[in-house]
């Protein structure tokens, strides 16, 4: 078997085995995919307008025409070199085009770019199973790769970032590569003339309307605000995030709140905890989040941290019921805060 464990593809697609010369690269993370996908071909193809080096079928098209990939694939190169067959993976069944591909020789690098394939689906498990191909698949970016990849965009475009501007600008982008490359280089221009990419650009700079839907949803259930909190989960939903994000997200919320109220207990203001958290917190959100501290002590927030748990687990063993379990759990927390708040 023949597949490429997500933190190795990297390695394997620069020290790609010319023995291996069908490459599938796959997954949920379109972006990704894509630009893994271009960064081989572009590896193997100087030039990638050149009609005789590199050939783009679409899968659909060889799908009614299996002949038509073994043709391509036979085909000599007129100036000689690598010839390299890009293929989109659509709707239809590509594998009966594949198989005499990967049963003959073959002196073309087939590349096949698909979108999230399961485990046993009959492309990935074909790829998987030949000794001659490879399949890797592309997953959401970590926040460590995506610090590496603002770092190392920033770096290009001559500019350090801010540890707090590189945490904040990690929390606001991710699930698609090409979207998040996206935003790094439209921050990256915004900051061109400075030297240093500041937490205030990326404010000011990054959007992202799921990221900032979560925020809400946290927001008001900590503030104890519980028809403030549903519609902003609804507003959420409609940005299509997920039930585990928002889940995720309130978690994370509580596991910092938790850490302002020990502080608190300890003597500190809210208004000195706030000011001093890290990364620091945007003027906007201050106001709910002083009414969540006066709201929920210690002890309240790590019963409300245990119940967003055992709500996450619940969610992931219960897809279909995730966006009701997350309702509940959204609600539950900010009832609680409600009910402790000083009037």
């Amino acid at each position: 078997m023949v597949a490429v464990r997500p933190g190795d593809a990297e390695a394997a697609l620069a020290r790609r085995d010319p023995s291996r010369n069908v490459v599938l690269i796959f997954g949920p993370d379109t972006g990704l995919v894509h630009e893994r996908a271009e960064g081989l071909v572009r590896r193997a193809v100087p030039d990638a307008h050149d009609p005789f080096a590199l050939v783009r079928l679409d899968g659909d098209d060889i799908a009614a025409d299996p002949r038509r990939l073994i043709d391509e694939t036979s085909t000599i190169g007129l100036f000689g070199g690598e010839r390299v067959v890009w293929v989109r993976a659509g709707s239809k069944n590509i594998v009966p085009a594949l198989q005499p591909v990967l049963a003959g020789r073959c002196d073309a690098l087939v590349v096949v770019e698909a979108g999230d394939l399961k485990k046993g689906a009959p492309l990935r498990a074909l790829c998987e199973g030949a000794p001659n191909a490879l399949a890797i698949a592309c997953y959401a970016d970590s926040e460590r790769d995506l610090a590496r990849l603002a770092d190392t965009m920033m770096a290009e475009a001559g500019l350090a970032i801010d540890r707090d501007a590189r945490e904040l600008l990690v929390s606001l982008i991710g699930g698609d590569r090409m979207a998040s490359r996206g935003e790094i280089a439209k921050l990256a221009l915004y900051a061109r003339g400075q030297q240093k990419v500041t937490l205030e650009d990326v404010r000011t700079i990054v959007g992202d309307a799921s990221a900032l839907a979560l925020d809400d949803v946290v927001d008001c259930a900590l503030a104890g605000e519980p028809k403030a909190a549903a519609a902003a989960l609804a507003k959420a939903y409609g940005a299509a995030t997920r039930p585990d994000a928002v889940l995720g997200a309130l978690l994370r919320g509580l596991t910092a709140l938790h850490q302002m109220a020990l502080a608190v207990a300890a003597g500190s203001s809210p208004d000195h905890v706030i000011g001093n958290a890290r990364p620091q917190v945007h003027f906007s959100r201050k106001p709910k989040l002083e009414k969540a501290l006066r709201a929920l002590d210690p002890d309240l927030c790590l019963k409300a941290m245990l119940a967003v748990d055992d709500a996450i687990l619940a969610a992931r063993r219960n897809a279909p019921l995730a966006p009701a379990i997350c309702e509940r759990a959204v609600l539950l927390v900010a009832q609680q805060a409600g009910r402790r708040r000083p009037a």
